[in-house]
């Protein structure tokens, strides 16, 4: 399909997005939970969504049929429903859970509390077909609880479909629309796109779903994108525009709905998740009951290991620059078969692998900094907060999401990471830089002595950028990208290979290494220290280690004159070799770039803190997409 046809249908989408997208009128009760038995993708485990506890039954997506003798409970994952969350953040006084039976069996509502006790609130017995409603005050929840439903078939099989978890409705229901962002994973975006348009209840309660593309493989290519467009029809907005990374394309999103509505629920989604279509339902509905407007985000699951929770709940401890620390009370990778969260979960932020946050937020704060890449929503997240809205992460709506820990540090994005979180800093804390020198010449100075010379010298690069000022941002990011890739060419060691072909090594002569230990934390900077005396001296190692991803410490590593190191996505290697010069080069740079850091820091603080208004404001973004402020439904670009 031509650009030109992209375009048209872009214009004639919005038209109707634009005659859409209002409030509605609320039902006599807020579905806010489907009773969901199994997974969305044979990735996906059933038990996450219904645990038979004994004898014969049959799980599929809606319904569950218990033979004679049998029961399941839905005390799981995606089963439970969040009451502690919708005590504390929402107007929500009852839940009332409705079901379709067939048979005879018994089923009972249960509770847990914060400690993890459960009890039963109630209970029916049904027989033949029917209908039946059971309700709970969500009124004891307040540190953590969960409610839930169990199935047993006393004399005969019983059937339950069409579960569905309601509340009062609220005076109208706001309207919904999602934005995906996608760049060069036109096969994975067009999944999930198709995830989304298969579940018919979901999109009856989206106003529209947008789709900004900013690669060269394009989604609307691909066979399966026509299929979601003929089920999507006049939701479906396709946008084409230059590669501004996830803060552009997610900011486009944000920039076009709230055009048209400032009353709406804008859903950011990755492209690259496997999506689970009732988490979005729920986020939605969540929102819907808030009692001020409230970021709501889900959860994040490995995609490799799908049964594990990265985290429950997220913060950001700025005046170390790191991200991603876990709230108090979060389970990390955490089998969900085996454990419940029970504690109600306070975030600092959420990811956008799927995050809500209200139009009302947006006009409040402005939107987000064109980071490129990284930070981008943990800056927005910390922002909100700043201006009295909160982040909700719902503890019973997740997606896929790649493995974290399955991502090598070694690469370009670590340029936006320090870069990002050192803007980040100067905005919302103390930015103390002589405690920041400190840490980020540790931190710089084990990339050295780990013979990671083409790393230490990208953060580097990420510090001098950082001090230029508010001006760094003004193409947001595209040069910065290219530069920095070109810099980090001239290193070696940041090339990967595979493992059966390492150009200038023999096999034979790879010794496996591994660390043996773990330093004192006491200690560190005196081993450091040691480290880089040795590496500078020749006191190494002379043989070619070979290291294993998990046994890459820094401390081990840099025991050795040359090693081949193992990428942490298991796809290949890198090769390190200690080289005096490029470590003098490191340290002449790093020497000077922190005695600037420490003097112009301050300065540079300030700088960034005035220009955040102009930085966010719709006409920053507007010049960034080539587009007008006033009329954001001029064509893109592309």
């Amino acid at each position: 399909m031509s650009s030109s046809v992209h375009a048209d249908a872009r214009s004639n989408n919005l038209a109707a997005v634009r005659r859409t997208m209002v409030d509605h009128d609320a039902p006599t009760r807020l579905v806010v939970q489907r009773g969901t038995f199994a997974g969305p993708s044979p990735r996906v485990s059933d038990d996450l969504y219904a645990s038979i506890t004994v004898g014969d039954v049959h799980r599929r997506r809606f319904d569950v049929t218990v033979e004679q003798g049998a029961s399941v409970d839905t005390d799981t994952y995606f089963g439970r429903f969040a009451a502690s969350y919708f005590q504390r953040w929402t107007t929500v006084t009852e839940v009332a859970v409705s079901f379709d039976f067939e048979g005879a069996g018994e089923v009972r509502l249960r509770a847990s509390d914060s400690g993890g006790n459960d009890r039963t609130v109630t209970t029916v017995r049904v027989s033949g077909s029917g209908r039946q409603t059971l309700s709970s005050p969500v009124n004891s929840f307040l540190d953590g609880g969960y409610l839930w439903i169990e199935i047993a078939a006393v004399e005969d099989r019983v059937r339950v479909s069409a579960v569905e978890w309601t509340v009062a409705a609220p005076a109208v229901v706001r309207p919904a629309a999602v934005a995906i962002c996608t760049f060069n994973r036109a096969d994975d975006c067009a999944e999930t796109l198709a995830a989304l348009a298969a579940d018919e209840q979901l999109v009856a309660g989206l106003d529209a779903v947008f789709v900004v593309d900013q690669g060269t493989d394009v989604v609307a290519d691909r066979p399966l994108f026509a299929e979601v467009r003929a089920i999507l029809g006049d939701k479906l907005v396709y946008i084409q525009q230059p590669n501004l990374g996830g803060a552009g394309g997610f900011t486009r999103g944000m920039f076009e709905i709230t055009a048209i509505n400032e009353h709406a629920n804008v859903i950011l989604m990755d492209d690259d998740i496997l999506c689970e279509p009732e988490s979005i339902l729920r986020m939605n509905a969540f929102a819907n009951v808030t009692v001020t407007p409230t970021l709501v985000g889900a959860q994040m699951l490995y995609l490799m290991n799908p049964l594990n929770l990265h985290v429950s709940g997220e913060e950001a401890d700025l005046p170390k620059l790191k991200a991603g620390r876990w709230s108090a009370h979060s389970l990390h990778d955490a089998d969900l078969t085996e454990k419940r969260q029970n504690k109600r979960v306070d975030a600092g932020y959420n990811a956008w692998w799927s995050c809500l946050i209200p139009a009302e937020v947006i006009s409040e704060i402005g939107l987000p900094l064109p980071m490129f890449f990284q930070w981008d929503d943990i800056e927005f997240g910390i922002r909100a907060r700043a201006h009295g809205f909160a982040t909700a992460t719902l503890p019973n709506a997740g997606v896929w999401h790649a493995d974290f820990h399955w991502k090598d540090r070694d690469d370009w994005a670590k340029y936006f990471s320090a870069r990002n979180s050192l803007i980040a800093a100067a905005l919302h804390s103390d930015f103390d830089v002589k405690s920041l020198s400190k840490q980020l010449t540790r931190e710089i100075s084990q990339f050295a002595v780990s013979m990671q010379y083409g790393l230490a010298l990208t953060t580097l690069q990420a510090i001098e950028d950082f001090l230029v000022g508010p001006s760094i941002l003004e193409d947001g990011g595209q040069s910065v990208l290219a530069s920095v890739r070109a810099m980090r060419s001239a290193h070696p060691e940041t090339v990967k290979h595979p493992a059966s072909a390492v150009p200038g090594v023999v096999s034979s002569e790879l010794v496996t290494r591994l660390a043996g230990f773990t330093p004192n934390k006491k200690l560190l900077d005196l081993v450091l220290l040691k480290r880089v005396r040795d590496q500078f001296r020749g006191r190494v190692r002379g043989e070619f280690a070979y290291i294993p991803a998990a046994e890459a410490h820094w401390w081990h590593v840099s025991l050795f004159d040359r090693a081949v190191v193992a990428d942490a996505s298991q796809s290949g290697v890198r090769v390190r070799r200690r080289d005096v010069a490029e470590a003098k080069v490191v340290a002449a740079r790093l020497k000077d770039v922190m005695r600037r850091f420490r003097t112009e820091g301050p300065e540079v603080q300030r700088q960034f803190r005035a220009a955040l208004p102009a930085l966010t404001s719709r006409e920053n973004w507007a010049r960034l997409y080539g587009i007008d402020a006033d009329a954001p439904t001029t064509e893109s670009v592309r």
